[in-house]
């Protein structure tokens, strides 16, 4: 049964068209932010947004934006630390639950956290704020590679990504540690049943996958139902994975980049018993969030993976068929040339619920920007 839905999902899938520009026009919808990083649409159409210093805000459907929601708990603010990803759980309707990521401060350093709370009757602020993971154990150095991306699976399963915190890259490949890990949780933030790594000795039970970097890119492919991944190289190397159960993706033994000062990471690019991305970039391009397109509004985009890009600043879509990348485009960069634009770059991609997309600027005088047909 599970073989035939596949195939029907993939007969519905879109085919992979020929690269076709599409004409489309990009306004201020909110304006206002301070370094917006996170964001989820809630059922009523308004905006949930985090600003990494440790706000969340809402944007109604006229972009007018709400004051700083009351009980968010403090955040370790510094470097690419604070206030970063939000979900809403999916049955947010009747629980009102959402769920986010910060960096935090504990005995021993600094860590990535993910917190349960409630949104508040009136949508002024947080209830029943309640850490749940801790991805320890906590760095004393560095406050950089944080992760932080949250997605729901359809079973419910949350993931989380976490980055493997720069100052000792092997982190990732260590797994009784939860750095530079996706990890699949349940909405208490206990480990899952059918976790790869479930009562092995010497591993989190939480960890789905391991070896990565620092990934801040996470969405399932609606059209197969497999789980895409988008993680910073170091000069080069950034790169699209799909996230398979108990596999290794090789950071830092194998990498297809250099480190900052040129010198060589690793062992090489690849490694038969490591996992090769599908799709990367030489020289860099930073990608963080991503995001499936599904909407209606542009047709020709419809089944790409758009990715919103820190440097240079500007969004790349990748036209997809199945699990596979059929093409690449960027859009954007030679607006982020402009004076306009000057200094900004894009953190998150994310697809309305009226079928345009929504990018956040990573920048002290950040906005929400809307991409509408031409």
């Amino acid at each position: 049964m599970r073989h035939l839905l596949l195939a029907a999902l993939l007969l519905l899938a879109p085919a992979a068209p020929a690269q076709e520009r599409v004409a489309f026009r990009v306004r201020d919808f909110a304006t206002g932010l301070d370094h917006p990083w996170g964001g989820a649409f809630l059922p009523d159409g308004r905006l949930l947004v985090t600003e990494r210093p440790g706000r969340m805000r809402l944007i109604a459907r006229d972009g007018s934006v709400s004051a700083p929601l009351a009980g968010v708990p403090p955040v370790e603010v510094g470097d690419q630390g604070g206030l970063l990803d939000v979900a809403l759980a999916p049955d947010f309707t009747t629980t009102r639950e959402i769920y986010f990521c910060q960096s935090a401060l504990v005995q021993g350093g600094a860590l990535t956290r993910l917190v349960q709370a409630r949104l508040s009757p009136d949508a002024s602020g947080l209830e029943d704020v309640t850490p749940i993971l801790d991805a320890t154990p906590p760095q004393q150095q560095g406050r950089a590679h944080y992760g932080c991306r949250i997605v729901f699976g359809q079973d419910g399963a949350l993931f989380l990504s976490t980055g493997e915190r720069q100052r000792d890259k092997m982190r990732a490949q260590h797994l009784d540690d939860l750095g530079g890990k996706i990890l699949r949780l349940a909405r208490n933030g206990a480990p899952l049943p059918n976790n790869p790594f479930l009562g092995h000795s010497g591993a989190r039970p939480e960890i789905w996958s391991y070896g990565h970097r620092n990934p801040q890119g996470l969405a399932f492919n609606p059209w197969t139902g497999s789980l895409w991944e988008a993680e910073f190289g170091a000069r080069g190397g950034d790169e699209v994975n799909i996230i398979r159960p108990g596999r290794n993706y090789g950071w830092p033994i194998v990498t297809k980049g250099v480190d900052y000062d040129g010198s060589r990471i690793g062992e090489g690019a690849s490694r038969p018993d490591m996992e090769e991305p599908i799709h990367y970039w030489v020289p860099s391009i930073s990608p963080s969030g991503i995001a499936f397109y599904t909407g209606d509004a542009f047709p020709a985009w419809r089944g790409s993976l758009f990715l919103a890009c820190l440097n240079p600043p500007g969004l790349v879509q990748l036209s997809t068929q199945g699990d596979r990348v059929t093409g690449e485009e960027k859009l954007l960069q030679s607006r982020f040339r402009n004076r306009v634009w000057s200094g900004a770059r894009l953190r998150q991609v994310i697809q309305g619920p009226d079928g345009l997309l929504y990018l956040l600027t990573d920048e002290t005088r950040g906005r929400v920007l809307r991409l509408e047909p031409e």
